[in-house]
């Protein structure tokens, strides 16, 4: 009756050969006939609904048994069809289970992709430094290049990605992240390439990887500094060709995938150590996007503070609070090591232990609120000694690091205790970050 519809059908009459040939390819639906009554026919309807992964399953019944219908939508089945099958209703109702499973997994993707646009809001800037990076990707996401984005860890480069990605042509196709500093070596090929069964121990089905998955859309690979020696050769196989073969493979794969790369590492001093493909390196710099640190970019805190309460009080069910402008002034001057990510973190925490309305300044961790600005900088002009220029070279770096004496020393290229020679020689105040006990508060009281 289906292939005279046009549908193409495989039949099984072993279960547990059933399950395994869900789980090996994809379906657009199943009719299911078992003894639902039994514990055996339970347990083979769930592995088999566990295994399909969200295809929709048409149960088939017996008209003498009117509890098995129940029966089939309790474990799982989304719609039955009582034996005798005829023709027009087999027809209808399959179509029907067709049509719904299209309409969920339209919805789920869209409500995923709301989801993921409205999480880029956090680039919005008011620093000239941010404002650079989001005119940059305005220029790049129409294009198809392959784009290195760059920074500290923390500070928002899959946001940067995602953003790239939501303003292409590629809006439509998916969006797959990749951390390959998580995955083990020994995994990140089938990871990136997908396998065949039987390719290694433990692959017991075909599994397409995220170059596959990625089709149409774009593959963030995230600390691309991490990924090893033969993974990099066949990275740079699939961005010159745009094919692939699957790990255990014999056919090679066409894929259109746009590739947005991401690392807090010094590529040019891993090619130079030989740990990084040179080739690869200048193929995945065409577009090199630098996001700056937080302490680079102090005028976008506030944005990103209101941001983050707003968008943890939704998700925590929580009243929205306001945050005082000292208690604001003063996440300024802090320098956020952990750059946007420790911001959001610190935001969520006393968003959750502040008991006002009003998050003020004694609501901060302490290292927060004894921040103090920094001498400020006069600048370097002609005339000025080798002497004065140190010092105010040594005052901008400072500023820079917001009072660290360790960045600052390494950006300097000296020691730390050369720098607190220095300091003194010059007579340059440096407030210290040593935690001190905490100043009582109302809620103290």
């Amino acid at each position: 009756m289906l292939e005279d519809a046009g549908y193409t059908v495989r039949t099984e009459s072993d279960p547990a050969a059933a399950v395994r040939l869900a789980a090996e390819h994809r379906y657009d639906a199943v009719l299911f006939h078992t003894d639902l009554q039994s514990a055996r026919g339970a347990d083979r309807m769930r592995s088999l609904k566990l295994a399909l992964a969200g295809t929709p399953v048409l149960a088939l019944c017996s008209p003498s048994d009117p509890i098995r219908p129940s029966n089939a939508l309790r474990h799982g089945a989304d719609d039955y069809l009582m034996l005798p099958l005829d023709r027009h209703e087999l027809r209808t109702r399959l179509r029907r289970i067709l049509e719904m499973a299209e309409l969920d997994s339209r919805v789920a993707y869209f409500q995923d992709q709301v989801s993921k646009r409205t999480s880029t809001q956090t680039l919005k800037a008011q620093s000239q430094s941010m404002q650079n990076v989001l005119e940059r990707i305005d220029r790049v996401a129409p294009m198809r290049s392959t784009v290195l984005v760059v920074g500290e860890s923390g500070v928002g480069k899959e946001l940067v990605a995602r953003s790239i990605h939501f303003k292409s042509t590629r809006t439509r196709a998916p969006f797959i992240p990749l951390n390959c500093a998580a995955i083990p070596p020994n995994l990140i090929e089938s990871e990136l390439f997908g396998h065949e069964r039987g390719a290694f121990t433990g692959a017991h089905v075909r599994a397409r990887g995220k170059f596959e998955i990625a089709h149409g859309g774009s593959l963030f690979l995230d600390e691309i500094g991490e990924l090893g020696s033969e993974s990099q050769a066949k990275l740079l196989r699939v961005l010159d060709e745009r094919e692939f073969m699957r790990v255990g493979g014999d056919r090679s794969v066409r894929v259109d995938v746009r590739v947005i790369a991401a690392t807090n590492a010094d590529l040019e001093t891993l090619v130079r150590d030989r740990s990084f493909r040179e080739d690869l390196y200048y193929r995945l710099k065409v577009v090199t996007i630098r996001v700056p640190p937080l302490r680079e970019r102090r005028p976008d805190i506030p944005h990103l503070v209101e941001t983050f309460l707003s968008e943890l009080s939704r998700a925590n069910a929580i009243a929205l609070k306001r945050i005082s402008p000292e208690a604001l002034q003063a996440m300024q001057r802090h320098t956020w090591p952990g750059n946007v990510r420790e911001l959001k973190n610190m935001v969520e925490s006393i968003l959750v232990s502040s008991r006002t309305e009003i998050i003020e300044i004694d609501d901060l961790p302490q290292e927060i609120r004894e921040t103090r600005s920094l001498p400020r900088s006069g600048g370097i002009a002609a005339g000025m000694t080798l002497a004065e220029m140190e010092r105010e070279l040594i005052l901008r770096t400072l500023e820079q690091t917001g009072g660290n004496r360790t960045h600052s020393a390494t950006l300097l290229g000296i020691g730390v205790r050369t720098l607190q020679r220095k300091l003194h020689t010059y007579g340059i105040d440096v407030p210290s970050t040593r935690r001190r006990p905490r100043r009582s508060s109302r809620h103290d009281k």
